[in-house]
């Protein structure tokens, strides 16, 4: 256990050390979260609201975990906070929008890419994707590629004949050299005999290898 949460774990029984391979973190029980975070922020210093996120653990429950990174102003410290949300297909978690205003669009953008609705939030909309669209592309059960719809204007689909296509995955993976100067560094796919235009072919030939000049050394 470090120092620096020892007081906070003695203080809310309830927290447990969290392991973490930078800064201090503690895991919260739900029905704690916006009692912890205002300790964390009037008693203990932490000002702060860095960035708050989320976590897709998708065969495992709770599948979903919301994360607040905290920073204390006055003594440059940082702590992260991980609490389990209630449900599984539609997440739920408190919002803190009372404690810092800018998780509003924090919480907005979880909402919209992770699907998980924020309770007592003042304006819980998408931020990212449209209004009407149907899915939460950082699920881990959403395609990396993504998944064809509708535009969400009909205008639009009219004028254009086109829908939102998922975009190829030309050539992935990718990787960067491990040498060289950055600007010769430019991420390069795998296999580059196919993209937009011209789709992929499967063959016994095909190969996800990492190109031999971007190996380590080359």
């Amino acid at each position: 256990m470090t120092a620096q949460i020892q007081p906070i774990l003695e203080a809310h029984p309830d927290l447990t050390e969290r392991s973490s391979a930078d800064n201090p973190a503690v895991n919260c029980p739900q029905g704690k979260v916006l009692e912890v975070l205002t300790y964390l922020k009037e008693e203990q210093g932490f000002d702060f609201l860095c960035d708050l996120t989320a976590i897709d653990h998708l065969d495992v429950e709770p599948r979903f975990e919301v994360v607040y990174n905290l920073f204390s102003t006055q003594r440059h410290e940082y702590i992260r906070v991980v609490t389990p949300c209630s449900g599984v297909t539609d997440p739920i978690c408190a919002s803190v929008v009372s404690l810092w205003g800018t998780a509003d669009w924090h919480e907005r953008e979880a909402f919209d890419l992770f699907g998980i609705q924020f309770d007592g939030h003042p304006d819980l909309r998408r931020i990212l994707m449209w209004d009407s669209y149907p899915y939460h592309p950082l699920r881990k059960d959403f395609p990396l590629a993504g998944i064809e719809v509708d535009f969400p204007s009909e205008e639009l689909m009219e004028q254009t004949g086109a829908r939102v296509k998922a975009a190829p995955m030309a050539g992935g993976p990718f990787h960067a050299s491990q040498s060289g100067s950055i600007l010769d560094r430019e991420p390069r796919g795998a296999d580059e005999s196919w993209n937009e235009h011209n789709e992929k072919t499967e063959s016994p030939e095909s190969t996800t290898d990492i190109p031999g000049d971007l190996e380590e050394g080359q």
